[in-house]
């Protein structure tokens, strides 16, 4: 019979609660965890819906409201060629791809059908004052004018450059155009008042108190759209014809 005022019992005690503990424990991820994917998944959903502006109603999950709207999907190369057929574009990680040269990265397209026609919305993802930054880009069938912005953050000061997220910095994009009259690849540039381009560049209105955070998203429109010129321009094209 064991002592159970010994050291070997309590060890054993122990152990084997920690042992239990964490079974159990995994047993609860393990059954939690498609429930977590998929609110994850609809979490992406949605913010590829705002930037078209399309947002959830009382009738329709975001899962429906997606798979009635978003009609497509597929990767481009910097050549504006559909690759990767095999792959689901739902599934690139764009933090890893913003980090690879341009004639290397995996470029995903979400196609939305709109009360306004048809919309490509593109992944965007860079860097603010303390951390990642994110969001999507809708445009217009001519590959040109934006349509529609959303923003996300995860850990912008609150009041400051967290207002990325609000539709009152990201309504500034729409209607703005990627391309100057030659066909040049601009993008658009978020400047603080007083400072406005004097070369025509499109802008919009820098958070106020978030500098770093604004010049952030500047930069990761730049370099997260500028890959897309050639699918972008494409859409221009086939648009005059």
């Amino acid at each position: 019979m064991i002592n159970r005022q010994s050291n070997f019992y309590t060890i054993i005690y122990s152990a084997l609660l920690v042992i239990i503990v964490g079974v159990a424990l995994a047993l609860v991820y393990q059954a939690l965890r498609p429930a977590q994917v998929e609110n994850m998944a609809d979490d992406t959903r949605r913010q590829i819906l705002a930037a078209a502006r399309i947002y959830p109603t009382d009738g329709m999950t975001v899962s429906e409201l997606y798979a009635k709207h978003v009609t497509d999907s597929y990767i481009v190369n910097d050549h504006g060629e559909k690759i990767d057929p095999d792959i689901n574009a739902f599934d690139i990680n764009i933090g890893e791809q913003v980090k690879l040269p341009e004639n290397e990265r995996k470029l995903p397209v979400f196609v939305c059908n709109t009360d306004s026609g048809i919309k490509y919305i593109l992944p965007v993802y860079g860097a603010g004052l303390w951390g990642p930054i994110w969001g999507y880009v809708s445009f217009d069938s001519n590959g040109d004018t934006i349509y529609g912005a959303y923003f996300a953050h995860q850990g912008e000061t609150p009041g400051l450059g967290a207002e990325i997220e609000k539709t009152e910095f990201s309504s500034q994009f729409d209607g703005k155009n990627v391309f100057n009259s030659n066909g040049d690849f601009t993008s658009v540039m978020v400047v603080k008042a007083g400072r406005e381009p004097k070369d025509g560049t499109p802008y919009v209105n820098a958070v106020s108190g978030g500098t770093v955070t604004s010049t952030g998203v500047q930069n990761m429109l730049a370099n997260s759209l500028r890959p897309y010129s050639a699918f972008l321009k494409s859409k221009s094209e086939h648009t005059e014809q």
